[in-house]
C-alpha cells in the first residue's frame, strides 16, 4: 500500500461515497449507454466516443453511429475514409477512426468477445489505461475508476493534490481513484463523480456555495469563494 494512502483518513473516503450516491440518485445525468442491458459492444464505443469529448455531445452523435455501425464487423468491413467523415462532428475524426479501425479488427478475430483479465484487455488497440478501466467497470462488472481530468479534479479538490502531471501515473491519485470505488456501487460512483464534475465542480467556475462536499473539500478551504 502506498504510504500516501496510508496518511488519508478513510472515514472521509466512506462519506465521499456516500454523498457521491446520494448525489448521483437525484441529479445524476441519463445517457443512452446507461441504460440496463445494452450489449458490450455498444458500452466500450461509448467510452472510446467518449473520451476528450463532452458527454451531451455524444449524446447526439451516439445512435446515429450505432445506427450505421451496429457491430464491430459492420467497423471492420467500413472504409476508413468514410469512417472518418462519419467522425468529423465529434472531432479527432482521424485517430478514432485508425483506432476503431485497429479495435474492430482485433475483436473479430476474436469472434465479440472481449478478453477475461486486465492483462489481456490492456493489448487491445486503444485499450490505454481509462479503456481497460471501462471495461473492467462496465463489461467485467469489476470495481475499477474512469479516472480522466474530471474525475481526477473533483478527487483532488476533495482529497488533495497529486504531484506529477500525467494522472496515469500518480500513485497517490491512482491509490485515491482505486480506493474510492471499490464499491458494490463501483458503477454508479464512477457515474457520480463525472456528473459532479461537469455539473457542480466544473473547472473554473466551480459551485462551491452550497455544494453538498464543502464542509470537508480541501479545495475550498485553501481558496475563497
Amino acid at each position: 500500500m502506498d504510504s500516501n494512502y496510508k496518511q488519508m483518513n478513510v472515514d472521509k473516503i466512506i462519506l465521499f461515497r456516500k454523498l457521491i450516491l446520494r448525489w448521483y440518485k437525484q441529479c445524476g445525468r441519463k445517457f443512452p449507454w446507461r441504460n440496463v442491458g445494452i450489449s458490450n459492444y455498444k458500452k466500450v464505443i461509448a467510452e472510446i466516443l467518449l473520451q476528450r469529448t463532452k458527454a451531451e455531445t455524444i449524446a447526439k452523435f451516439y445512435p446515429s453511429f450505432l445506427e450505421k455501425y451496429p457491430s464491430w464487423v459492420s467497423i471492420n468491413k467500413s472504409r476508413l475514409s468514410t469512417l472518418e467523415k462519419i467522425l468529423i462532428p465529434i472531432g479527432l475524426y482521424r485517430q478514432r477512426s485508425g483506432l476503431l479501425k485497429k479495435l474492430a479488427k482485433e475483436m473479430v478475430k476474436l469472434n465479440g468477445r472481449l478478453p477475461k483479465t486486465k492483462e489481456e484487455i490492456e493489448k487491445l488497440p486503444f485499450a490505454g489505461q481509462y479503456i481497460t478501466n471501462a471495461i473492467l467497470l462496465l463489461v467485467k462488472k469489476q470495481p475499477a475508476p474512469l479516472l480522466d481530468v474530471n474525475m481526477a479534479r473533483v478527487l483532488e479538490r476533495f482529497f488533495g493534490p497529486r504531484k506529477l502531471a500525467d494522472i496515469r501515473y500518480d500513485p497517490y491519485l491512482q491509490e485515491v481513484a482505486w480506493e474510492v470505488v471499490k464499491h458494490k456501487e463501483a458503477k454508479k460512483i464512477n457515474w457520480g463523480i463525472l456528473d459532479f464534475a461537469a455539473l457542480t465542480c466544473m473547472s473554473q467556475t466551480p459551485k462551491c456555495e452550497g455544494c453538498f462536499l464543502r464542509n470537508r473539500c480541501t479545495y475550498l478551504q485553501s481558496h475563497s469563494v
